[in-house]
């Protein structure tokens, strides 16, 4: 897989990502359950960009 495409898988899932983070911590009120779902999200991401 080339370089730009690398970068805008990352790019789309940086949007999710922060968007994610906030609405996560909106209905939680914890960091902790963002911290899971951004680490969900990139685990998500590294697999996309390995394949």
């Amino acid at each position: 897989m080339d370089i730009p495409r690398k970068l805008g898988i990352l790019i789309y899932t940086a949007v999710p990502a922060i968007v994610g983070g906030g609405i996560t911590y909106h209905f939680f009120g914890s960091f902790v359950q963002v911290i899971i779902f951004e680490a969900l999200l990139a685990l998500a991401a590294l697999g996309l960009i390995r394949n």
